[in-house]
């Protein structure tokens, strides 16, 4: 089934709004055993119009969202009429539910809300408990210019979503006749490349019948996505981890944090961080995990040389001497808080986030990471990562979780 996507809305195209509706109808519809052919972003007004007359012809599914509310420039549901050949009347169940909407919340409706309880007629009104914009069904039999059965739906997010769990995706199931959706394993690796698993196993992945895989990479990550029955994605796994084992995160999608909050707390082990360049992400990252409480004690943001000094017990000496950017500076940071939490395991990142502060024997991207234990002792390592503040303090993050992760499995 081709299904399309077409989103609506200016600020769509000005940025001023990020689009992430193709993402959660991609893995909405994938459930279903459908996947998206195309996805379109137009602007308000007549490029609606051009845009729905151009899916219609290609598509059996078009999705459109957005355009249903009550101002000038809400036309999606006029233009779509218009372009398939159907009157407008006056839906008065919707009028009904958009009066007593309006009724609960001891407002007065305006007149100009009186536009969104119109339908072409013989269409699905779908109900909106969440919002003003009933969303629209037109079957393909009513459709006079295609078989594309078209759905207009809200754009809003928390008015969007449960509409099309609750409305949409029951009538995609009988319109696809999907009976048994393939299985998917989405595999999480870190320290490696997609061009790792290009030299390392895409030729056997390629000889096992029935199986689709793809790569999705990351910062510090890369995804295998395995998709087909399940004895080709047994076999997909068995090829993948005997090459890459000892680099896997997770086998259900778990971020690097969650996978290591779920492994500190198999393993009795808490964790604290010193931090530095990264000025807290680590301990964000790890605190946005539920269950982080059981496992993670302390998080130190000694952004200054004088914190360092004062709350973990750097030597101001070997500061002078080596740089705040410094093996020795990384062990120290571990190792002081290490002690002053009280945890098992601590990790210190200091850094060059840029884009000043580097030199030739330092440059902009360096960082070292620092890791203490109380069964491993105190090491530290380099890593360089050129980028922007931000993906830099990803990049570093990354690298401070993995060690941790490293450290307790021992590899």
């Amino acid at each position: 089934m081709r299904i399309e996507i077409l989103n609506t809305g200016t600020e769509l195209l000005l940025g001023n709004t990020v689009n992430t509706h193709a993402a959660w109808f991609g893995r909405e519809l994938f459930k279903l055993g459908l996947r998206i052919t195309r996805q379109t972003t137009v602007p308000d007004g007549d490029a609606i119009r051009e845009a729905i007359r151009e899916a219609i012809r290609r598509a059996d599914v078009l999705i459109v969202t957005g355009g249903l509310g009550p101002t000038s420039d809400d036309l999606t549901r006029e233009i779509a009429a218009e372009v398939l050949g159907l009157e407008m009347i006056m839906d008065e169940a919707a009028l009904r539910s958009l009066e007593e909407f309006f009724a609960l919340r001891g407002r007065q409706m305006a007149d100009a809300n009186r536009k969104q309880a119109l339908a072409p007629v013989g269409a699905d009104v779908l109900p909106n408990p969440q919002g003003t914009a009933p969303g629209v069904y037109v079957p393909p039999r009513l459709n006079g210019r295609s078989n594309c059965a078209v759905f207009l739906l809200p754009g809003p997010p928390l008015e969007l979503y449960p509409m099309v769990r609750h409305e949409v995706l029951p009538r995609l199931r009988a319109l696809s006749g999907v009976e048994n959706p393939p299985a998917v394993l989405e595999l999480k690796f870190t320290g490696i490349g997609e061009s790792d698993f290009h030299q390392g196993i895409d030729a056997r992945l390629e000889q096992i019948p029935g199986l689709e895989y793809g790569y999705c990479a990351h910062i510090g990550e890369v995804d295998l996505r395995l998709i087909g029955d399940a004895e080709a994605i047994r076999q997909g796994r068995a090829i993948a981890l005997e090459a890459f084992q000892t680099f896997l995160i997770s086998e259900d999608g778990s971020l690097l944090e969650a996978a290591l909050v779920r492994l500190l707390s198999e393993n009795r082990k808490t964790l604290a961080t010193a931090e530095s360049c990264t000025g807290g992400l680590i301990s964000n990252r790890i605190t946005d995990i539920p269950g982080a409480s059981a496992v993670f004690t302390h998080g130190f943001v000694t952004y200054a040389n004088e914190a360092k000094v004062s709350l973990l017990g750097v030597s101001a000496a070997d500061i002078e001497a080596h740089g705040a950017v410094s093996e020795t500076v990384a062990c120290q940071m571990a190792a002081g808080a290490l002690h002053a939490s009280g945890a098992d395991i601590a990790v210190a990142v200091t850094g060059i986030a840029g884009p000043d502060g580097g030199t030739p024997e330092k440059p902009v991207g360096t960082a070292w990471i620092g890791l203490a234990s109380r069964d491993g002792g105190v090491t530290a390592f380099k890593v360089f990562h050129p980028r922007n503040r931000h993906d830099f303090k990803l990049a570093v993050s990354q690298a401070a979780l993995e060690a941790v992760r490293r450290r307790i499995l021992g590899i």
